[in-house]
């Protein structure tokens, strides 16, 4: 390929916008969920009272007393003054107490944060790893068998449930082999401060390759096209003219090609990631933001339920972010073409 061709084949840089733009992107998202959060949770047929004292409390609460727990929890306050008094108590930091757990919203989520996070993080390193050998490792054999294991692999992976893949996890690793712990994060019965460092990563194991295992296949399959894209560019037939062998080749003038794509996908799962660790701590009865946020929903605790929402939406935009940053690491177009913008 002649340079000016190359030139023109090269995609233009689009033009990075003010960081001031991203910030106030960030801050009309988070507002548009808690709104969103307080109106499903408003309309919603669920009794707070009724679910976060029991049925059997509930049964035998005098109607005065029932009527007392609402007004605290302000459950018959009409919504918009409710959010309007959780906003302006949220400005200054404070999220409010969660109906479930009687215990401030904040201090909930830094507790059950450091779990997720850890489980979210190991998932999301090992999926990008184990799905970016797999692409290459197809692409760089087409049509051959272990081209076509590596897609039924994928493709299986792609059409089985999270909490089944957790099941059968916990069957065969935990109940039939005793590799590891049935659930939670940490031994039955020991305290968070005595648990050691390995105690927690063997409770981790488990439900973060089972949540790694859902992520695998579309980056698998998307890094295995772009593998078989870039081995058939007229740079790579010349080296290969030259004597430099395939794994030469994509070491040399491939990787920095699959990196951009493999990384734009692999941040973009941050937020499948979080939607199946919520099924993946319930199998595991592992306690993080997941098992957080099934209890809040089904109890009707607003303040958490909209606390975790906001984390999560936080977390997704930190990832979008890191993405963007991480491009001109990657290819220095985008780095030069975001100066001259």
């Amino acid at each position: 390929m002649h340079s000016h061709e190359a030139a023109s084949a090269r995609p233009v840089p689009a033009r990075r916008q003010h960081p001031v733009w991203g910030v106030v992107r960030l801050v009309v998202l988070l507002v548009a969920v808690s709104i969103m959060s307080f109106v499903l949770i408003g309309i919603s047929p669920i009794d707070p009272v009724q679910m976060n004292t029991g049925q059997v409390a509930y049964a035998r609460m005098s109607p005065e007393k029932r009527a007392q727990l609402r007004e605290r929890w302000g459950t018959d306050t009409p919504i918009p003054e409710r959010y309007a008094h959780w906003a302006a108590g949220a400005i200054k930091g404070d999220f409010g107490e969660s109906l479930r757990f009687n215990r401030p919203v904040v201090t909930i989520i830094g507790e059950r944060a450091v779990s997720s996070l850890a489980l979210m993080a190991a998932a999301w390193l090992i999926s990008g790893v184990v799905g970016i050998a797999l692409g290459i490792l197809a692409g760089m054999h087409r049509d051959t068998w272990i081209d076509r294991i590596v897609k039924g692999y994928c493709f299986l992976l792609a059409s089985t449930p999270s909490f089944w893949l957790g099941l059968v996890a916990l069957m065969v690793f935990a109940v039939a082999l005793g590799w590891f712990p049935l659930g939670f994060s940490v031994p039955i019965g020991v305290e968070a401060s005595q648990v050691s460092l390995l105690e927690r990563i063997h409770h981790l194991i488990l439900p973060a390759l089972t949540l790694a295992l859902t992520g695998v296949a579309s980056v698998a399959l998307h890094t295995r096209e772009k593998t078989i894209d870039v081995m058939q560019t007229d740079y790579v037939w010349f080296a290969r003219s030259r004597g430099e062998g395939d794994f030469q080749i994509l070491i040399r003038h491939g990787l920095r090609n699959l990196a951009l794509p493999a990384i734009t996908l692999q941040f973009a799962q941050v937020s499948e990631i979080f939607g199946g660790s919520i099924l993946v701590e319930q199998v595991f009865s592992y306690p993080g933001l997941g098992s957080a946020a099934v209890t809040a929903g089904i109890g009707g605790d607003a303040p958490l339920l909209v606390g975790i929402a906001l984390v999560s939406a936080l977390i997704v935009a930190v990832g979008n972010g890191c993405s963007d940053l991480l491009y001109g690491l990657v290819d220095p177009r985008i780095r030069e073409g975001a100066a001259r913008g």
